[in-house]
């Protein structure tokens, strides 16, 4: 392994917005399969480079990656006897650091991909955050930013379920029975930390008549933020109305941030 090696795999998947967890070998004693300031990186999907394969690998492998599924932050060390125990022969004994790298980022769900879904899109992408955007129209998603995560999707609603607590939605499509349908399935879930619907209050005032009628409470739809945006950021041109939407989402997250969310 090169010296700088893991210091590259750590900056390229600072860059993807990935968690990982850095390990290194702390100390070594009698025969061990790697030395002292050996490193391995473990992410939620892959694992690169290696402190020496076998029982030893695959158990610190799933330590790293139950500290990932839990979002704990704090480092700590674990020592390994390399014994029959382990599953390994070598006898010596080694510890092992485990730093967790994990950048919390929200996550967000942009539904519709027409002119203020582009230019909102261009915005959120250079703040920390992970970005789906939906559409059913593919030939829209040409000028994705690096980093976004595209879905065309037939049904869209997949995209709903499959997004995780506490994400971030804003939908915007080109229907607005498909607006309703969005909307509705996410006041449902009721797990997400934003919900921004584009439309003016005559819009809203219906959805509410309708989503009222399937069973939607008054306290869920007081979380329903339409018309979306801030207010006080005033503009009907494609990119105003992305600005405004921003500062929204950003007062929301940074409001999280201070109260430990």
């Amino acid at each position: 392994m090169n010296d700088d090696e893991w210091i590259s795999i750590l900056m390229q998947l600072r860059e993807r917005r990935e968690p990982c967890v850095l390990l290194t070998v702390l100390a070594d004693k009698g025969s061990v399969p790697r030395n002292c300031g050996t490193k391995m990186v473990v992410g939620r999907e892959h694992a690169y480079l290696t402190i020496g394969g076998g029982h030893l690998e695959y158990q610190c492998i799933a330590l790293a990656r139950a500290m990932l599924e839990k979002h704990i932050t704090e480092p700590h060390t674990e020592h390994f006897n390399l014994g029959a125990r382990l599953g390994q022969c070598c006898g010596g004994m080694t510890s092992v650091l485990f730093e967790p790298l994990i950048q919390v980022q929200p996550q967000m769900t942009v539904f519709g991909a027409g002119h203020v879904g582009q230019a909102l899109v261009a915005l959120l992408s250079t703040l920390p955050c992970h970005i789906t955007w939906v559409d059913e129209r593919p030939d829209l998603f040409a000028c994705a930013p690096k980093g976004v995560k595209t879905f065309q999707a037939e049904e869209p609603l997949d995209a709903v379920h499959a997004a995780p607590a506490q994400s971030y939605f804003v939908v915007m499509t080109h229907s607005h029975p498909r607006d309703l349908e969005l909307t509705e399935a996410i006041l449902k879930r009721g797990d997400y930390r934003y919900l921004g619907l584009i439309g003016s209050q005559t819009k809203r005032q219906r959805f509410e008549y309708r989503l009222a009628g399937k069973g939607i409470t008054p306290d869920q739809l007081s979380t329903l933020r339409c018309p979306v945006g801030l207010p006080d950021v005033k503009g009907k041109l494609p990119a105003e109305i992305a600005v405004a939407i921003a500062a929204e989402i950003i007062a929301v997250y940074q409001a999280a941030k201070v109260n430990g969310g």
